[in-house]
């Protein structure tokens, strides 16, 4: 092994080091109280080295974003790469996306605060490359299920919007549903389980677009039904809403 090849293996397991540390003082402090003095005091390194690694503390931020997303890529890529129609893979993909927010998640809360101003416009422009890239995978496998669909006929082929548009629909209505189901107080609890709601929400866009087969939203019990057939044969968990208990 050469000395170049040492020094980098030695470089990314110091900055996954780091990382790993952060994300544990993100768990224990909150993401408000995360300090890079304290992460070079908890893995025993001068700040200097720390800093070697990441410019600043909004570089440090964006890349755990970016590392976290590559835990969901297992969970899309079932979902994207199950053998059931086209409409039922996008809505898994939601179901993925609920699967990580209820089992971890500060990611969601780390990743919401990455994508403000406040973060990703003072982190520097190589470090938002570098997240952009770990993102792009995600967002190819969305999109590659949208030109099957075309492909396969379920979406009508007079449906203008290119495949990255598309697919900005559901990606925004899950990311905003997350956003406010996260903030206490904001959504009238006689809404009932707001994930329960985005799914419907997600059927009138899809069946807005024409993609078949269309399906009424307003059939909670079909709903319900789905997405706990979704769950099971596609990552063999349970459903991560409450199903109507009359269901």
């Amino acid at each position: 092994m050469s000395t170049a090849t040492r020094k980098q293996r030695e470089f990314a397991r110091r900055e996954d080091r780091f990382l790993d540390c952060a994300q544990a003082l993100i768990q224990r402090d909150g993401l408000l109280n995360l300090q890079m003095s304290r992460i070079a005091d908890e893995c025993e390194y001068a700040i200097g080295t720390l800093y070697r690694h990441f410019a600043s503390k909004e570089d440090l931020l964006v890349a755990l974003a970016a590392r976290n997303c590559l835990g969901r890529m297992e969970l899309f890529e079932r979902a994207a790469r199950w053998q059931g129609p086209t409409r039922e893979r996008m809505v898994a993909l939601a179901l993925a996306d609920l699967v990580v927010l209820r089992e971890q998640p500060e990611h969601f809360r780390l990743a919401q605060f990455v994508w403000s101003d406040v973060v990703w416009g003072a982190a520097s422009a190589a470090i938002r490359q570098r997240a952009l890239a770990a993102w792009e995978p995600l967002g190819r496998l969305v999109d590659d299920i949208a030109a099957q669909a075309r492909r396969d006929g379920d979406l009508p082929g007079s449906f203008a919007l290119p495949d990255a548009a598309l697919t900005i629909g559901p990606w925004t209505l899950c990311l905003g549903m997350h956003t406010l189901a996260q903030q206490q107080g904001l959504l009238d609890p006689v809404l009932g389980d707001p994930y329960r709601l985005l799914f419907q929400h997600l059927h009138y866009l899809l069946n807005g677009y024409g993609w078949r087969p269309l399906l009424d939203p307003g059939d909670g019990a079909a709903l319900d039904r789905l997405n706990e057939r979704l769950c099971r044969d596609v990552f063999d968990v349970p459903c991560p809403y409450p199903v109507q208990p009359d269901r």
